[in-house]
């Protein structure tokens, strides 16, 4: 990992899943620490910001929020091209979204390689008298695809920040890795990754609206 803190990162991470699983749910407590009850359903795609600063390394993390209905699959690729990294979300509840989550994986690494970072939410947890996803398979899973599992609830605030913490990491990592092999050129070869230091303003990304989108917890 290359030394030296005091840059910026601009990173997109695309959250991946079926409808009613809880992808919006999820990007609203970690970026406003809010929760509604109520259903909501995301048309085609909306994006947050959030600030972090990791080890005095600064980034601006765009979060894309895609709906999960099958009629907006198509426009997947739209809205996954150029992350960096990616969060699989599926209901503790529901295998046949477990088993979408595969299908997410497999046409993210045809499309984008195994550079992109991944991590894997079973999400719901706060339902677990309903479980049918049992954590050693899906755990089993992440493992064998090089992705880390996280156990998250957005009615719960449960392992969200831990789990966007990670892929931050792990993307700062990649470009941190892409750029010594690259030296002098300042810049990550994903176009989405901006690598900045101090004496040059960071190009942020826009602030985003959300419409809301799969799942209540």
């Amino acid at each position: 990992m290359a030394g030296g803190g005091n840059r910026n990162f601009n990173f997109k991470a695309v959250l991946l899943g079926e409808g009613c699983v809880g992808k919006t749910s999820l990007v609203l407590r970690y970026v406003e620490n809010k929760f509604n009850d109520k259903h909501l359903t995301t048309l085609q795609a909306s994006f947050l910001t959030k600030k972090l600063n990791i080890g005095g390394k600064r980034v601006n993390l765009s979060i894309w929020d895609t709906a999960g209905q099958e009629r907006f699959h198509a426009l997947g690729p739209i809205y996954y091209r150029d992350s960096n990294g990616a969060i699989l979300v599926y209901d503790i509840t529901d295998e046949d979204s477990f088993q979408k989550v595969k299908s997410w994986v497999k046409e993210l690494k045809k499309m984008l390689g195994n550079d992109i970072c991944l991590c894997i939410a079973g999400n719901k947890i706060d339902l677990e008298k309903d479980r049918h996803v049992t954590v050693a398979e899906a755990e089993a899973y992440a493992a064998s695809v090089g992705a880390k599992h996280f156990h998250t609830s957005a009615k719960l605030s449960k392992g969200i920040e831990e789990m966007f913490l990670e892929l931050a990491k792990n993307m700062i990592e990649k470009a941190d890795s892409d750029t010594a092999t690259r030296p002098g050129t300042g810049k990550n070869n994903r176009k989405s990754v901006v690598v900045v230091d101090d004496s040059t303003p960071s190009r942020q990304a826009g602030g985003g609206g959300c419409c809301g989108g799969g799942g209540s917890s």
